[in-house]
């Protein structure tokens, strides 16, 4: 009778541990075994951050860039230089350095040579010239022949320099030589005409934009 209580005995406390042990199982955390990680990766959602980065666009070679050679410059026609040529009123200011016998014939040839380029001379106190021309004159004697040398300058009505005309013309010479007096006396009407030609000639061609 002992020994068969005992024996029921037993059994119930070997009950007890093993539901015991089993409670321990289920509550224990780490007996929790998570599920496997898909191998696919879930497809992104409207609004998740992997749908709001945009894909970066491809790239694209920069066009090579091309230098469009400067178109020349028209040349100006005959109309268009008679034209700048008509509206322009030259003053010529006292001749420096030049006799007066040698800049008489000088000045008539300046004005004949503007009024056949269509050039209005302007007097010396006119307030509507558009240029003024100052001449520059001396001259030098080797042997029998003279050279004239000159230089004008071209201003506008304020005083602006806005181009420069030089040159020599060498003459036979009849004088002696000595001072500088006797040298113009040796320089011919037809060499102070010739540089007149010469002068108003080169304006013109400023002017027109064709100086060179």
């Amino acid at each position: 009778m002992r020994r068969s209580h005992l024996t029921t005995v037993s059994l119930l406390v070997a009950l007890a541990l093993t539901a015991c042990t089993n409670a321990k199982d289920v509550l224990e955390p780490s007996a929790i075994t998570p599920p496997a990680a898909s191998a696919q990766p879930a497809p992104a959602t409207q609004g998740s951050a992997a749908a709001t980065v945009p894909a970066p666009p491809p790239s694209t070679a920069a066009p090579a860039s091309t230098t469009a050679g400067a178109p020349a410059a028209s040349p100006v026609t005959s109309a268009q230089a008679a034209a700048i040529l008509s509206k322009t009123r030259l003053q010529i200011a006292p001749i420096v350095g030049a006799s007066v016998d040698a800049a008489t014939p000088l000045t008539a040839e300046l004005q004949t040579r503007a009024k056949q380029r269509g050039i209005t001379l302007a007097g010396s106190q006119d307030q509507t010239a558009t240029h003024v021309l100052k001449g520059y004159f001396s001259t030098m004697t080797e042997g029998k022949d003279t050279t004239v040398i000159y230089v004008w300058d071209v201003y506008d009505p304020s005083g602006n320099r806005l181009h420069r005309i030089n040159g020599q013309m060498k003459a036979p010479s009849t004088g002696s030589g000595g001072s500088a007096a006797d040298s113009w006396k040796s320089v011919s009407p037809a060499t102070m005409q010739a540089i007149a030609d010469q002068t108003i000639d080169q304006f013109a061609a400023f002017l027109s934009g064709k100086a060179s």
